[in-house]
């Protein structure tokens, strides 16, 4: 089942760099999925993929209310943190966290450290005393 997943992750990929949804396309997209060499991890556990599929879809409301947030009042605070990775993560799962962690304003995955860290970029908003 994983393997279906990590093909639709690629697929996705694929889709979202040449935006082209046309047949010949599709077809390109599937051969490259297929031929891309496979690591030798472990392969991630479905719910571990669900979990960061659910994560994805509720960041999509959580990167427009950020959005606003910047528009309307100033963030000018940055820092930088080290979080801690998932454990038993796959290659596709580390993706869709990177992918997670930047889709929202605020925040950009800078580093993927290969002990399980993210260096991760935040603005902040600082209140004035």
């Amino acid at each position: 089942m994983t393997g279906y997943l990590n093909l639709i992750l690629r697929l996705a990929i694929w889709f979202l760099l040449t935006a082209d949804l046309s047949w010949a396309n599709i077809l390109i997209g599937v051969g490259v999925s297929i031929l891309l060499p496979r690591g030798v991890t472990n392969p991630g556990l479905l719910k571990d993929w669900v979990r960061t599929l659910g994560e994805v879809l509720v960041a999509i409301p959580q990167a427009y209310k950020e959005a606003v947030e910047i528009m309307l009042r100033p963030h000018n605070h940055e820092t930088v943190r080290l979080e801690r990775a998932k454990p038993r993560r796959t290659p596709g799962l580390i993706f869709l966290d990177i992918f997670l962690i930047t889709f929202t304003p605020k925040t950009i995955v800078q580093r993927y450290h290969e002990r399980g860290w993210y260096e991760v970029h935040y603005i902040e908003r600082r209140q004035t005393p």
